[in-house]
C-alpha cells in the first residue's frame, strides 16, 4: 500500500534520512521503531505532505506522493494523529470528529447559509456517523461533551476517531499510547485491532516495546536515519543490531 523507495531527506548539511526504504502492507499493523532522533517523525512528515523528500519516491496505492499537498495527501486516503494531541477542546466530542469529515460533505455554497434541506440532511448523516466513530472507540456515551472535560487518555481517543472521520485507507498513529497508563494501553489496544478488523491499515511509530511487539504483523527499525531491519516482532526481537542500537539486553530477556 505504502513503499519507500530509496527515500533521503536532508535539512542543510543534516542527513536526517539516508536511503530509507521498506513497504506498509495493505490490510495490517506495521510499525516503524528506533531511538529518539532517529528520523521516525519524518517519515511520517514526508507520507502527509508536510516536508518534501530530498532524494527517492514515496508511492501509496501506485501514485507518487511527491509534490502532492496535505489536503491531497488526505483525500487519496491517509490519515493521521500527532504526538502531541491536536483536538478542539472548547468543542464537544461529536462536533471534533464532524469536523474530520469536511472533506466528504458536499454541502454547496448555499446549503448552510440557507438551511436547505440537502444541508440538514447530509448533516445529520456527518453526525450520525460521527457517533458510530465515536462508539468505536468507547466515547459515544460523551459525545455532547466539551473535548476538555475527558481524560488525557479518552483525548487521545478522540484524536483518533476525528482521524478515522476522514475515512482513510491508511491510517498513521504517531506515538499513539505515550503518556497512557496501563489500562488505557490495553484498552486501545483492543480498539487498534478492532479498526484493523474493519478494513483499515495501520502504520504507527511507538516507543512502548510490549505494545508495538503485541500489535505489529511486521516492523521496521530506523537508526541515525537509515533502516538497519525488517521483519517480525520475533525476528526483530532477536536481531543483534536492533538489540545493541535499541531494545538493549534487558528488553530481550
Amino acid at each position: 500500500m505504502l513503499q519507500f523507495n530509496q527515500v533521503s531527506k536532508n535539512f542543510g548539511g543534516l542527513h536526517v534520512l539516508q536511503n530509507v526504504t521498506f513497504s506498509v502492507p495493505q490490510g495490517g499493523i506495521f510499525g516503524l521503531i528506533g531511538p529518539n532522533g532517529a528520523g521516525k517523525t519524518t517519515v511520517f512528515n514526508l507520507v502527509t505532505g508536510l516536508l518534501r523528500a530530498s532524494g527517492g519516491s514515496i508511492v501509496f496505492n501506485g501514485r507518487n506522493l511527491d509534490a502532492v499537498p496535505p489536503h491531497r495527501i488526505t483525500k487519496l486516503g491517509i490519515a493521521r494523529t500527532f504526538q502531541n494531541i491536536r483536538i478542539f477542546k472548547e468543542m464537544t466530542l461529536l462536533e471534533n470528529v464532524v469536523v474530520g469529515m469536511h472533506d466528504h460533505l458536499d454541502y454547496g455554497f448555499a446549503g448552510p447559509l440557507l438551511n436547505l434541506a440537502s444541508f440538514r440532511r447530509i448533516e445529520a448523516g456527518a453526525r450520525e456517523r460521527a457517533l458510530e466513530l465515536l462508539s468505536w472507540v468507547r466515547l459515544d456515551h460523551k459525545a455532547q461533551l466539551p473535548a476538555d472535560s475527558l481524560s488525557y487518555g479518552e483525548q487521545r481517543k478522540l484524536e483518533l476517531a476525528r482521524a478515522l472521520a476522514t475515512e482513510p485507507e491508511l491510517l498513521l498513529l504517531d506515538e499513539p499510547v505515550a503518556g497512557m497508563n496501563p489500562a488505557e494501553k490495553t484498552e486501545l489496544m483492543a480498539e487498534i485491532v478492532n479498526i484493523k478488523q474493519r478494513g483499515f491499515s495501520i502504520f504507527m511509530i511507538e516507543h512502548d516495546m510490549r505494545f508495538v511487539m503485541g500489535l505489529c504483523e511486521r516492523i521496521a527499525v530506523l537508526n541515525f536515519g537509515r533502516i538497519i531491519a525488517e521483519g517480525s516482532p520475533d525476528e526483530i526481537k532477536n536481531n543483534p543490531e536492533v538489540i545493541e542500537a535499541y531494545l538493549g539486553r534487558e528488553e530481550t530477556a
